[in-house]
């Protein structure tokens, strides 16, 4: 291998008296040199010059195009540094590949070679916990991803991978970068199969701060989480012009991937904030209640002493009467610690409700029907988004508390031909496929075949409670009645009054409080005002739990 320190080839201009020099060659004397030219002496640059240039360097990098950096600002964006600066601890950035180029050739690309190439990769910490990181530097060719920006992502996934910790992508890219063709393309191809074999086994988490266009919206898809800014952010496969030119529809980029829409309607986004300064607040909070990888568990809190916690407003909250709306976050508020909780999808399918918790310093993943949207049926988005939560919980050894009031799934054509029964069986595989501590809580109703997805006994909870006024059964006492004795009411004298006596039977003989605690199907009613200490002290029965491993290589989740 051959050294050199020809600043030339180590990408740095030329100084004056270095290499080189400026005037012709002398002709040197024949008679000593048998006519070759003698070689002019070459300026050997000190060990204080070259870390001079070196420190030099290194700042123009950080420093960055003034005038980029300038219409970053405009944009009301912050630069890859400065969002570093904010999501990582203070000093903790340790930097890999800044003095990265691209090699690529052709389309004037090679006059044009910037350091770092438009990502800036590394390490650093969250509240003292290790994590890899990659921020997309749209001051540099709008933060399109070449062959070598692509495999600085790919170097540090690998990092992640095999050291065990967290990764996170901050997107501000226009996307391919056209000039490098298909090189761009098996690029992100690259990355969309480490983002595959990371699944499960570090926590991946994607940060829209800016366009994230084309090949690149499938590896924040195939994050655990997606954040996103109000306004700045834009994710779609496909821009406004080529929708345009392809169907006629003019849309805007909001309208056609804003951050509301995939907060809303495509479900993508997992969270969305105002600005970026809360958003990675909110990753910080996040990775703080994650564990660095699959074989590790969740970071616990302090105790909080909570088996002997009374909370008597629980009753308050909730109305005996089933057919009464109340907002299921509030009871989630009063079982964890501090009532503080990260709700999941907020704005999706807010018939469900995800959150991630503290239980007396353990960490739980909460799963809850909101009898104040659609009464917390379940349907298609609502099975979807609980299904995928669970097995997030599954892979990341967070045990599963699941809070249930559902009336079923949600009737009608739209549901059945949008394959309600599909959706309705990834949440029913999710939670049969999961193996951390598992417990449910029934407060009122639970009727067909939601009160078995909703990790019913029958699919393997370690520990179902129910409230006194709980109600499981195959359907409501008023629908029941309906079916079974229909022609005795169709002959009834007065079918109103014959119809509250059958009811109040039917309550009576299999729907009371305690029908399903006799058959051992529900563990212990409790005290609505003892479900956080119930939870607490079943959480500490079921810490050490260790799940069968079964000889398969898949199974096939109804996708």
């Amino acid at each position: 291998m051959t050294i050199t320190n020809d600043p030339v080839l180590l990408g740095l201009p030329r100084q004056p008296g270095e290499g080189a020099a400026a005037g012709p060659p002398r002709t040197g004397d024949r008679g000593e040199t048998g006519g070759r030219q003698e070689p002019e002496a070459r300026t050997v640059p000190t060990m204080r010059s070259l870390r001079e240039r070196r420190d030099a360097l290194r700042d123009d990098i950080v420093t960055g195009n003034p005038a980029a950096v300038d219409r970053q600002h405009s944009l009301g964006k912050l630069t890859a540094r400065e969002r570093l600066g904010l999501l990582l601890d203070e000093d903790s950035f340790v930097e890999i590949d800044m003095y990265r180029r691209h090699r690529a050739h052709g389309l004037g690309l090679e006059e044009r070679r910037p350091h770092t190439d438009g990502v800036v990769t590394g390490s650093g910490t969250i509240h003292g916990r290790r994590v890899f990181v990659y921020a997309q530097d749209f001051t540099i060719f709008g933060g399109s991803l070449g062959e070598a920006h692509a495999l600085k992502i790919q170097k540090v996934m690998d990092l992640a991978v095999s050291t065990g910790n967290p990764f996170i992508g901050l997107i501000d890219s226009g996307g391919a970068r056209i000039q490098e063709g298909v090189l761009s393309l098996n690029g992100y191809g690259g990355i969309f199969q480490r983002n595959v074999q990371a699944s499960g086994v570090i926590p991946q988490i994607s940060v829209v701060l800016g366009p994230c266009a084309g090949g690149a919206a499938y590896s924040t898809a195939l994050a655990d989480f997606t954040f996103m800014v109000r306004d700045t952010a834009q994710l779609y496969l496909t821009g406004p012009d080529v929708v345009e030119a392809v169907s006629g529809e003019r849309v805007t980029h909001a309208e056609l991937g804003g951050a509301q829409v995939h907060a809303r309607r495509s479900g993508i986004a997992t969270f969305v904030h105002d600005d970026e300064e809360s958003c990675l607040e909110d990753v910080r909070y996040l990775v703080s209640m994650l564990p660095a990888n699959n074989m590790e568990p969740p970071p616990r809190g302090p105790s909080r002493d909570a088996s002997r916690d009374s909370r008597p407003r629980l009753a308050e909250i909730v109305p005996a009467d089933p057919k009464q709306p109340y907002d299921i976050r509030e009871v989630i508020a009063e079982i964890v610690d501090d009532g503080e909780f990260l709700e999941l999808h907020e704005a999706w399918a807010r018939n469900v409700v995800c959150a991630l918790a503290r239980v007396d310093g353990e960490v739980v993943g909460l799963v809850a029907n909101q009898p104040m949207v659609l009464a917390g049926v379940l349907d298609v988005d609502a099975s979807q988004k609980a299904a995928r939560f669970v097995r997030f919980c599954d892979a990341f050894n967070i045990p599963l508390v699941t809070l249930v009031d559902v009336p079923g799934f949600l009737p009608g054509t739209g549901q059945e031909h949008a394959g309600v029964i599909r959706h309705g069986a990834k949440l029913l595989y999710a939670y049969c496929e999961a193996t951390v501590p598992r417990i449910q809580v029934i407060l009122r109703k639970a009727y067909g075949g939601a009160y078995i997805v909703m990790d019913s006994r029958s699919i393997g909870t370690d520990l179902s409670l129910a409230w006194p006024s709980n109600e499981i059964a195959v359907m409501g006492a008023e629908g029941a009645v309906n079916v079974v004795y229909r022609k005795e009411l169709a002959a009834a004298g007065d079918p109103a009054r014959r119809r509250a006596e059958l009811i109040d039977t039917y309550r009576g003989e299999l729907a009371h409080p305690y029908f399903s605690a006799e058959r051992g199907l529900v563990d212990d009613v409790i005290d609505p005002a003892d479900t956080r200490s119930a939870v607490a002290r079943g959480l500490a029965m079921l810490r050490d739990k260790r799940g069968p491993v079964v000889r398969r290589k898949h199974g096939n989740v109804p996708l």
